[in-house]
This record gives C-alpha cells, sequence and structure tokens, in this order.
C-alpha cells in the first residue's frame, strides 16, 4: 500500500491594537480650575481624566497611551507655541488616532481642542475626534476641518459625549464609510456626498414638503444657513446731553452674589443701583465669573465695570448722565436663547426709562 502525507498550513491573523493619544485641559486633569490656567503643554503616560472611560470604551480594540494636558489660557494666550508642542508631544507616541476633549460649552476649551485636533490631522496625518455643545466657538472655527460630536452643553453629558466620540473614531480607524454627518452625530464639515435612494428626488422632494405642511419633522438633504440680520443703531445725535447705561457679561455682582447669578451658562442677570456710588470696590463688589482668572478683577471691579471712569467722563460733561443701575451676568457658557431674553428684556427696560446709548462690557 502506498501512502501519503498530507501537509496543512495554518494561518493566524494578528490584530494589531490601536493607539490613542487624549488631549484634555487643566481642570479635566484634576490639577484645578483658572488658578492652573495657565500651565503650558505636558503629557503624562497612560489615561488621566476622562481619557481613563475612552479606554474602557475602546476595551482591547485601542490603547490610550498617553494624555496631553495644557491650561485653556496658556494654550488660548501661545497659540502658536502651544500648538507646536503638543502636536511634537502626541507624534512622539506616534498614535492612530487623537482624541480631545469633550470641551462642552467651555468656549477656550473648544477652541484649543478644535485647533489641536486640526494641527494633528495635518501634521500627523491621523484622525482626529473631538466633542463640543452646538454654540461653542470652536464648533463655527473648525467644524469645517475636525470631525466635532454634538455633545450636551456640561458635563453632565460627558458619558454620553465619551460613547459618541468613541464609535465616530472607531468607524475612522477601521475605515468605515461614514453616513451622513447627521447620521453620525458630529457637525456637518460643509462637504457633500452622492448617495443611491430608492426613491428619486423628485418624490422625496414632495414627501418632505407634505411633511412640512402637515407639520410633522423632516431633515432636509440640504441644509441652507440662516443669520440673523440686526441693523444698527443711529449715531448718537447730541452725546452731551445723553443718558449713557452700563451693561456687563463681566460677573461684577454685590458681595455675596445676592441673586445667585451662575458662574457659566447663567439664567439670570442682575439690577444693583449705582446712583450713590463713584467707585466699584472690593468690600463691595466682587466677580463671581467662571471663565477668566478673577484676581484682578477682585481686587477692582472698576476692571470690568468701568464706574470710575463714566463719573469722571460724567463730571466733565462728556456726556449727559450715567443710568442710576447697572445690568450684569456672566457670558461664559450662556446659551444664545438666554442671552437674547437678556437683551431683549434689558432693552425695553433702558428705552423705557429714556437710556440713549449702552456701553457693554465684557472679559
Amino acid at each position: 500500500m502506498k501512502m501519503t502525507t498530507k501537509t496543512t498550513t495554518q494561518t493566524t491573523t494578528t490584530t494589531t491594537t490601536k493607539r490613542v493619544v487624549c488631549y484634555i485641559n487643566q481642570f479635566f486633569a484634576g490639577m484645578g480650575g483658572e488658578e492652573q490656567a495657565h500651565v503650558p503643554p505636558l503629557v503624562r503616560p497612560g489615561a488621566i481624566g476622562p481619557a481613563a472611560q475612552v479606554q474602557s470604551l475602546f476595551g482591547g480594540e485601542a490603547k490610550v497611551v498617553a494624555t496631553v494636558i495644557c491650561g485653556d489660557s496658556f494654550y488660548g494666550e501661545h497659540l502658536e507655541a502651544a500648538r507646536e508642542e503638543c502636536v511634537r508631544m502626541i507624534g512622539e507616541f506616534k498614535p492612530d488616532v487623537l482624541m480631545a476633549g469633550p470641551a462642552f460649552n467651555a468656549g477656550r476649551y473648544g477652541v484649543a481642542c478644535g485647533d489641536v485636533c486640526a494641527a494633528v490631522t495635518e501634521g500627523l496625518g491621523i484622525p482626529a475626534v473631538t466633542g463640543m455643545f452646538s454654540e461653542n466657538p470652536g464648533v463655527e472655527l473648525y467644524s469645517p476641518q475636525v470631525f466635532i460630536v454634538k455633545t450636551a452643553d456640561s458635563a453632565r453629558g460627558m458619558k454620553d459625549a465619551l460613547g459618541a466620540m468613541t464609535s465616530l473614531a472607531r468607524k475612522l480607524l477601521g475605515g468605515a464609510p461614514l453616513g451622513a454627518a447627521e447620521e453620525e452625530g458630529y457637525f456637518s464639515r460643509g462637504t457633500r456626498r452622492n448617495f443611491f435612494y430608492e426613491t428619486s428626488g423628485a418624490r422625496r422632494a414632495v414627501d418632505m414638503l407634505l411633511k412640512k405642511l402637515a407639520g410633522t419633522p423632516f431633515s432636509t438633504e440640504y441644509e441652507m444657513p440662516v443669520f440673523k440680520r440686526i441693523t444698527p443703531a443711529k449715531p448718537l445725535e447730541n452725546l452731551e446731553k445723553a443718558t449713557i447705561a452700563l451693561v456687563s457679561s463681566g460677573g461684577i455682582v454685590p458681595r455675596g452674589n445676592p441673586d445667585h447669578i451662575r458662574v457659566s451658562s447663567a439664567e439670570s442677570y442682575g439690577i444693583y443701583d449705582i446712583s450713590g456710588l463713584d467707585d466699584l470696590t472690593p468690600d463691595e463688589f466682587e466677580s463671581i465669573h467662571g471663565g477668566y482668572d478673577r484676581v484682578w478683577a477682585n481686587e477692582d471691579p472698576d476692571t470690568v465695570l468701568p464706574l470710575d471712569v463714566m463719573r469722571e467722563l460724567e463730571k466733565e460733561g462728556v456726556f449727559g448722565k450715567l443710568y442710576d443701575h447697572v445690568f450684569t451676568t456672566t457670558g461664559t457658557g450662556t446659551a444664545v436663547a438666554h442671552a437674547e431674553r437678556f437683551g431683549r428684556e434689558i432693552g425695553e427696560r433702558l428705552k423705557r426709562d429714556g437710556v440713549d446709548a449702552v456701553i457693554l462690557t465684557s472679559t
């Protein structure tokens, strides 16, 4: 009997664990708030802060190899230097993807996340994902360049935000085709792609029209931008006789914050009598704003709400009279809807009281 030997070859497929670097600010790194906002870029091996949840969500598919940290104020005040250093640190760990934030509605943090994501995508050629609330200025600045997942306005939405960011990053890493921005949960990047539909464009247009007429939800296939147009007020005809009011989003309030205005994402404003005052002293006033370093404002509240200078100009006859009350709130994170309501209510009162002009001070 002739015997034959058959040799079989078994092929083993190995999956390479993807490498992830996360970017966060000083607050989410556990270093502190505004007092640490000037911390320059630094890097820590492994997952720090929200990056630990990112690691958990990826499971064994990817590993967070490092977390880059930078203070919000430092990044904003040293944009080019901070960008260059952060990209250098990120590049040293040879990541496959960058996860930044999420920044929610924190403006400086959003700008930093958007900027570092854009720089990494361009400079290192890897995908980058961040997350922000719709009103974060980082959305308008960076959404054409960066994948920005839609999030809640505060860290209360951290779980959902990280879940959505990780899901999108997983698709980008795997090379899976992405659907429309609305379907994938990120802000439109302004690009258009062709899709195949079962029905013709004419039929889809009629279906949308019928839904609109019936008052039922529908989604357009070509979203048009909407811009509010506000006609500027006419110049003052006679400044020497004008009554001028002070309004501020800088958070200057009587000590103790009697109206309990929120330090960020404000939903109210305060009205305070200044008729007998020539100066805002630190004994009587303070800043409760959560979006900037309040040291100087608390030493001299006039740096944000300049009552002292306005009184001097009033006495010199530069303008007629300073209105007897100031209006103040905090601007950081405040929703546009609330800000518009503040403006309408304050404007109606000032107009009723014969005020001719307003000086709006910020930070």
